[in-house]
């Protein structure tokens, strides 16, 4: 074992053996007796979790879940940044919760979690899980995770923000009013936007960048790519017909070479975005004699999004709608 293993074995035995000592010290008298703490049981993946019915101290184990605690008036201790390494900064969409929550982002690098720094913060329930690394970097220490306070990792089945949120609202935290508000303010929006939009040429593909220039595409099947066919825009079959195999834990995606990119991305439209940050834009693509001759760059049917979409939740979804609607209106 490292001596850093060694040392936070050593800080997570302290900790446990203080609250042990603490609930034995406890007054034995009837009139001197707090109350027992409100708990639910949550059945995940990995088996059930005993959680506080009413947590204070919440940390998040991956940026793209944090905002679905705001939504449902939890109190977010920690999360960790977007991307591995990054400084961190809140989503628009829930930076006037988090400063009045008083968030902080916690370390995060592609090594993992900052296992000390979580157990600094006493949470009483840790969030984690989601799609791609934030999921598998939390189910490789999540013993070490559950030992500092009950951990819940949303699985990676739950990939669309309506799974996520119904999960977190219905089975986490008892709040299944306010997830049936939401997703009906959603599906109303979807009848509005499919009624105004005209949609681009079909079908069309979806290509994610990173700041290296490495692209991937979206597996048509799920997230993004699903949420807009519902209101008229159709995904190709890419990835169901491209014998493709999905990149990484997280099922959403696949990594295109350049030759690839050329032979597969032959749609009328295609919507381009960033990963993890907004990386590039058609514009420059479009400087770049692979992608300038793609049909859809060579007809100007190629779009723009922000980055943020790729794996959007509720508050982020609900912007790509008014997005669609403008563009397409």
């Amino acid at each position: 074992m490292s001596a850093p293993a060694r040392l936070l074995t050593f800080a997570l035995a302290a900790a446990l053996t203080l609250t042990g000592c603490s609930a034995a010290s406890a007054p034995s008298g009837d009139g001197d007796k707090a109350p027992a703490a409100k708990s639910r049981t949550v059945k995940t993946d990995y088996g059930e979790v005993k959680v506080p019915a009413d947590p204070k101290r919440v940390v998040v184990l991956n940026h793209a879940l944090a905002g679905y605690l705001y939504d449902l008036d939890v109190p977010v201790h920690a999360t960790i940044p977007e991307d591995a390494d990054g400084k961190g900064k809140f989503s628009p969409y829930w930076e006037k919760e988090a400063k009045g929550d008083g968030t902080t982002f916690l370390p995060w690098s592609v090594d993992g979690f900052d296992l000390e720094a979580i157990l600094a913060l006493e949470p009483d329930l840790i969030v984690g899980g989601g799609i791609g690394f934030p999921l598998f970097q939390a189910e490789k220490v999540y013993d070490n995770l559950s030992d500092i306070a009950p951990t819940v990792l949303v699985g990676k089945e739950l990939g669309d923000w309506q799974s996520q949120f119904s999960f977190l609202a219905d089975d986490v935290f008892g709040k299944d009013d306010v997830y049936d508000r939401h997703l009906a303010a959603y599906d109303k929006r979807i009848a509005e936007v499919k009624e105004a939009i005209e949609p681009p040429p079909g079908p069309v593909s979806f290509l994610a960048l990173t700041g290296d220039g490495t692209a991937y595409g979206l597996v048509e099947s799920v997230g993004l790519p699903t949420e807009l066919k519902k209101v008229g825009i159709e995904p190709a079959p890419v990835f169901a017909e491209g014998g493709f195999k999905a990149y990484g834990g997280g099922g959403d995606m696949f990594e295109l070479s350049t030759e690839k990119v050329g032979q597969t991305i032959t749609q009328p439209s295609v919507f381009v975005m960033g990963f993890n940050a907004d990386t590039t834009d058609v514009t420059t693509l479009k400087k770049n004699p692979v992608y300038g001759a793609l049909p859809a760059f060579k007809t100007n049917h190629a779009y723009d999004l922000p980055h943020w979409v790729l794996r959007g939740d509720y508050d982020e979804s609900m912007a790509l709608l008014d997005n669609i609607e403008k563009r397409f209106s």
